[in-house]
């Protein structure tokens, strides 16, 4: 079955093709107005602990990677991944969040976590 899930920046105009716009981020981005946003799914974003080791420069991007991972394990986790992924069968979804660089962000995970569902189901 087809999955459609997209990521991109929070800060990127709005479009149609988006679908359901989902935010996945600890805290919501300065500037950005609620309409812009469809779901606020702050369960899918990585725990401060590690958001803050991060950006710091005290975890690697692959620490972090695999850390993040283990926190997508968690009940709420799994169970908001697997409502997006059946979301995600028949409607468009972009996962939302600030980090410039795509190849080292949560949304790129979240997106290949996302999609490998719908692939299992």
């Amino acid at each position: 079955m087809a999955s459609f899930v997209r990521t991109k920046r929070v800060y990127e105009k709005p479009e149609p093709c988006d679908g359901i716009r989902v935010l996945v981020t600890q805290y919501w981005p300065r500037g950005v107005p609620r309409e812009s946003v469809g779901e606020y799914v702050r369960a899918l974003a990585p725990s401060r602990e590690l958001l803050h080791a991060y950006r710091s420069g005290q975890v690697t991007w692959e620490q972090y990677r695999e850390r993040f991972l283990a926190e997508m394990r968690g009940e709420s986790q799994m169970a908001e991944l697997h409502r997006l992924a059946k979301i995600a069968r028949s409607e468009v979804i972009t996962l939302l969040c600030v980090c410039d660089e795509e190849e080292k962000c949560h949304r790129w995970l979240l997106q290949t976590l996302v999609s490998g569902f719908n692939e299992d189901q």
